[in-house]
């Protein structure tokens, strides 16, 4: 099997490594795979072993982009697949940096679902309607969303939304608050008779606030 020899290894400012060999051509890998597979001036490798190599660090360079796109928060599988699309990996590098991303529990559909709930349910309620589309945008399978979302309340959840954004609405009429409140509770989801009942609601709550209710007190950020 012909075989070509490691003339040089040059360092680059990126992190990466150019492999020169003997026949005047040459390749870039990542430093940290050219230290693992133990590259050194003067060996010899045949040119199924360079082309493995590549390969190699391709999805070495694949899974460190997808790890700095995880690093602010979990994503979806259909996230990860995107976002090396716009970065021109091969369909056969993407395949391979999901599998280890996988293995490695970094993503993770049902458990993005649930993150993706409970990130709603807190910072920001919505019906389930609206969180099932975002679900779906996210390529959530349908079966794994019914899970997520099974125990959700909307008139809870329409209720938890109208209190926070109430707190803005503050000294209206009553005609305006009701309007205000009711287009952003439509816009997060909520059917007219469930908005109905916690435009309501909110409005009680406000003409007669709670001195105990967690939701008055003080100290609590506004949406």
């Amino acid at each position: 099997m012909d075989c070509l020899t490691i003339a040089a290894i040059r360092r680059t400012r990126n992190g990466s490594v150019t492999v020169c060999l003997d026949n005047g051509t040459d390749f870039t890998l990542d430093r940290d795979a050219a230290v693992e597979a133990g590259l050194h001036e003067g060996q010899k490798m045949s040119y199924d072993t360079i082309e493995q190599l590549k390969d190699s660090d391709l999805v070495l360079r694949a899974l460190n982009c997808a790890l700095r796109y995880l690093e602010p928060r979990p994503r979806s599988e259909r996230e990860i697949r995107a976002r090396l699309n716009r970065q021109h990996y091969d369909a056969d590098t993407i395949e391979n940096t999901l599998t280890r991303l996988k293995s490695q529990g970094l993503v993770d559909d049902a458990a993005f679902a649930q993150f993706w709930r409970e990130n709603r349910t807190s910072f920001r309620p919505m019906s389930q309607r609206l969180l099932t589309l975002e679900l779906r945008q996210k390529g959530i399978d349908p079966a794994t969303i019914a899970d997520a979302i099974a125990d959700i309340d909307d008139a809870r959840s329409a209720d938890d939304a109208a209190r926070k954004k109430a707190r803005s609405l503050y000294g209206l009429e009553h005609s305006t608050f009701a309007k205000r409140l009711g287009a952003f509770l439509r816009r997060r989801g909520f059917d007219y008779e469930v908005t109905a009942r916690a435009i309501q609601r909110a409005w009680e709550e406000q003409a007669n606030p709670q001195a105990d209710d967690p939701v008055t007190q003080k100290g609590i950020q506004n949406e």
